[in-house]
Order: C-alpha cells, then sequence, then structure tokens
C-alpha cells in the first residue's frame, strides 16, 4: 500500500474516533447544558467548546473526504463534483446542519418537536444561525479546497465563539423574559 493510501486509512481512522468520542461528548452535553445556562460564563465556555468540537469534526470529515476521492477514486467527472463545486455543496451541508440544529433545539424544552412553535424556534435561532452557518460553510469551503490554514481555522474558532455568547445571550433574555 502505498503512502497516499496509508494516511488516507489513518485519516479516516482517526474520523471514526473522534466520531466516537463527538457522540460521548454530544450526549453528555445535550443532559448537563440546561443546568449550565444558570451561570452564563461556563455557559458560554461549554457551548464554545461543543462548537469547536463540531466544526472540528466537520473539518475532519471533509478532508477525509478529499483523500478518498483523490486517492481510490477513478478519475471521472462525477466522482469530482464536489471536488470542483466546493461552494455549492457547503451551502447544501450547511443548510442541512443547521434544520437539523434547530430541530434538536425545538426538542429541548418538551422533548419532541412541537409544529406549532417551530417557527417561534426558527425565528429565535436565526441570529445564531446565521453566525454559525457562515463558520459552517466557511470550514466545509476551504477544507475541500484544501486551503484551510492556521489563520482560517483561528477565524472559523473565533466566529463559532461569537455565535456562544449570542446563543447565551438569548437564551438568558428568554429567561429573564419567561421570569416576569
Amino acid at each position: 500500500m502505498n503512502q497516499g493510501k496509508k494516511q488516507t486509512v489513518i485519516l479516516g481512522l482517526v474520523f471514526l474516533l473522534f466520531l466516537v468520542l463527538s457522540y460521548i461528548e454530544n450526549t453528555s452535553f445535550f443532559v448537563y447544558i440546561r443546568d449550565s445556562f444558570t451561570n452564563p460564563p461556563v455557559a458560554v465556555v461549554l457551548v464554545f467548546i461543543h462548537n469547536v468540537l463540531a466544526i472540528s469534526l466537520i473539518i475532519l470529515a471533509m478532508a477525509f473526504y478529499v483523500e478518498i476521492v483523490l486517492t481510490f477514486m477513478p478519475k471521472r467527472k462525477i466522482e469530482y463534483v464536489v471536488l470542483h463545486n466546493p461552494e455549492v455543496f457547503a451551502v447544501v451541508f450547511t443548510a442541512v446542519i443547521l434544520l437539523i440544529s434547530i430541530l434538536r433545539a425545538g426538542t429541548l424544552v418538551r422533548g419532541q418537536v412541537e409544529v406549532n412553535t417551530l417557527a417561534l424556534v426558527i425565528l429565535l435561532s436565526l441570529p445564531n444561525g446565521l453566525v454559525e452557518g457562515y463558520g459552517i460553510f466557511q470550514a466545509i469551503k476551504k477544507a475541500l479546497k484544501k486551503t484551510l490554514a492556521m489563520r482560517d481555522l483561528a477565524l472559523i474558532y473565533a466566529i463559532f465563539f461569537i455565535a456562544a455568547v449570542v446563543e447565551v445571550g438569548f437564551v438568558q433574555a428568554l429567561l429573564w423574559i419567561s421570569a416576569k
């Protein structure tokens, strides 16, 4: 097996390992996140760490995908459609992630998605969704183009820090409004 194939297989194994660890973190995150909102600085840190882990997993997945295509796929046009159109794929993938995130947020209050409150959840999630969506889009696009540098990664993580502050701020505002 040549060096490129070995690196792709190792990257795939690392991705699988981090996928399992991410599942464990995600499960515990959603169990304890409600309690952490009583202390906003702790909530910002927890949400930021959760977001950094999520976006890092997305970047790792995209890097693995690129390596699989470049290493193992035939050199036909159909196999390279995502690599030749990274912006389009990034927009679609970002939309899917945001939709799943909104639906997940809708389950936090009552344990299930309620259609009659879904519009309110979407409206309240919009500012945070725009910030996170931009960060996800940039991460996917740069990973697929193989142009992700440390400066880009720092900017993406900063975007997710801002998103964490916005998210916790909105939750605090909602808690304050509902207490009155």
